[in-house]
């Protein structure tokens, strides 16, 4: 199945190489992201490309950025491919604002240690596995080489943010997320958690990166979840890390994948992407066996303008 493992090419600057994300300066001055079939897992990233979660990313912010723009502004210029966006180029805030809405990953096993004071917020005793709060809360990070937990005090304290910045930040972020948790809701689905990146373009606060994907989010079946909420399983690249855990050896997760695995983790992204939109992920002939991803891409950028013919 062909896929998008590495994009390059000279006649565009390259800014940034991310794990899933390449960002380059387009011709015109603004950002072009590149969202490749990469797959990072426990700080690492797989040789084993996945077909279609590019496209299922691109196509998912995409989905979501356009929901939510009577929220806040995007990024979001145009689509120029299914694995590629045109974007603003804003100034990053270099803040996560996480929001959970459940007890669950890193949060529940800080508890089970015995924390309960996270990001500020205190949580209280007696809580259970994948318990709901009452209410979502918000656990801002870092953005460094090592994201940390840390107070809005002392992001503004030390400087990544004003406290008027970091309450718009946390308004327009609680706002996102109960408007795609009733989304989400009605078609039985469940947004446990997520992060939301945000920038500054024209001195204005602007969303940024990417919203509500498989990457950036956590999502149950809300009928797994009635049957059983301490065994709810994650719906998207969950699959990947269980599958990497079961084979560990001598404490080393592989790097690669085989290729039924690869496979039921690009079906597992394409069935997300259809539960949340209601359609099928738009992928053309080129994105299926036998076609090429990279020169239907590179194809779309001549179209745009944006490269040249070699």
């Amino acid at each position: 199945m062909n896929t998008l493992n590495h994009f390059d090419t000279p006649q565009l600057e390259l800014l940034h190489r991310g794990k899933v994300r390449d960002s380059y300066r387009a011709p015109s001055g603004e950002r072009l992201l590149v969202v490749t079939d990469r797959l990072s897992a426990f700080d690492s990233v797989l040789d084993t490309p996945v077909a279609h979660k590019g496209a299922v990313l691109n196509g998912l912010a995409a989905f979501w950025f356009d929901k939510t723009k009577h929220i806040v502004p995007n990024h979001v210029i145009r689509l120029l491919d299914p694995n590629v966006t045109l974007a603003h180029e804003a100034e990053p805030i270099r803040v996560e604002m996480v929001v959970r809405n459940y007890i669950t990953g890193s949060m529940l096993r800080g508890y089970q240690q015995g924390q309960r004071t996270f990001s500020g917020v205190t949580v209280p005793d007696g809580l259970t596995k994948h318990q709901q709060f009452p209410e979502p809360i918000v656990t801002p990070t870092t953005k460094e080489e090592s994201d940390r937990e840390i107070t809005p005090e002392s992001l503004v304290s030390e400087g990544w943010v004003s406290a008027d910045l970091y309450e718009q930040m946390r308004v327009k972020a609680l706002e996102l997320f109960n408007f795609a948790s009733a989304w989400m809701a009605e078609r039985d689905i469940i947004l446990v958690d997520t992060k939301y990146e945000f920038g500054l373009f024209d001195g204005k606060l602007m969303l940024i990166d990417e919203i509500h994907t498989p990457d950036s989010s956590r999502f149950w079946s809300a009928d797994d979840y009635a049957r059983n909420p301490e065994a709810a399983e994650q719906m998207d690249k969950e699959y990947v890390r269980q599958w990497l855990i079961a084979n560990k050896q001598d404490g080393q997760y592989p790097h690669a994948l085989p290729p039924e695995v690869a496979q039921e983790a690009s079906r597992r992204y394409l069935d997300i992407y259809e539960r949340i939109t209601g359609a099928p992920l738009p992928t053309g002939n080129e994105t299926t066996p036998g076609g090429d991803v990279q020169a239907r891409l590179v194809a779309n950028l001549v179209r745009a303008g944006i490269m040249k013919e070699d």
